[in-house]
């Protein structure tokens, strides 16, 4: 029976989901250029809380769980396991308090309605991951913003999904370039537990009547901490989170 549900509501929700897209191109633009930044933020929430829902569609219940009560008067540092596409929305909703930014390879910055218009003026860094020097020239760019206004820094530490929600090893460079332009952030684990089941069988169908979990886990002060000890420090925690 799931499978036939699968096959019913995949279609159904990539058409809502790319019509959301679609949709909220024009209010982005229109937000930004009359309005400024603050109206656009509000029209990216908007659109990620909408994505973030239109999983229920294909039956995928999710639970949200936040140890933390997060302060807004210093910069934040989300340091994720990545399971999927669909990581990002809960990300941007649960910590839209806090403005966040999001490392991003350059290529997602063109073609993409809703999305690259988000990328390109958000704040986001766009790395080539074939320029090293590139890519560490945003994350800088990243690390300055977020120290100047208190924003809150988005990184995927494995540095790709895991299409089977088997946690990599965590790689510290990224954290470390942010860390170094902004040493007062604070560090906030956060865990994503379920989503690969979504694409088990690929992009289509998608799976019906998964579970899955969206964690803020408490802070980590990372003072005292080299980077690499920190990533290891989180992805045990994450991987604890996840058992």
């Amino acid at each position: 029976m799931k499978k036939i549900l699968s096959y019913i509501t995949t279609p159904l929700f990539y058409f809502l989901f790319i019509l959301a897209l679609i949709i909220f191109h024009p209010i982005q633009v229109i937000c930004r250029t009359l309005f400024g930044y603050q109206a656009h933020k509000v029209s990216v929430d908007i659109l990620n809380y909408i994505l973030m829902r239109l999983v229920l569609v294909i039956g995928f219940r999710i639970k949200f769980k936040n140890k933390a009560n997060l302060p807004t008067d210093r910069p934040i540092i989300v340091v994720s396991n990545h399971q999927g596409t669909y990581d990002i929305p809960p990300i941007v909703w649960m910590f839209r308090k806090h403005h966040p930014k999001f490392i991003s390879k350059i290529e997602l910055a063109k073609g993409f309605p809703s999305i690259s218009y988000n990328l390109r003026h958000s704040g986001a860094a766009l790395i080539n991951r074939k320029n090293r020097n590139q890519a560490l020239a945003e994350i800088r760019k990243l690390g300055k913003l977020i120290a100047d206004n208190n924003y809150c820094a988005c990184i995927f530490a494995e540095g790709t999904r895991s299409k089977t929600g088997k946690l990599k090893q965590f790689k510290s460079g990224g954290l470390a370039t942010l860390l170094e332009e902004a040493p007062n952030s604070l560090i906030v684990p956060f865990v994503v537990d379920g989503n690969y089941k979504i694409e088990r069988e690929g992009r289509f169908p998608l799976s019906f009547g998964e579970k899955g979990s969206y964690s803020i886990l408490d802070p980590i002060e990372p003072k005292g901490y080299s980077a690499e000890e920190l990533c290891t420090k989180i992805e045990n925690l994450i991987r604890e989170e996840l058992k």
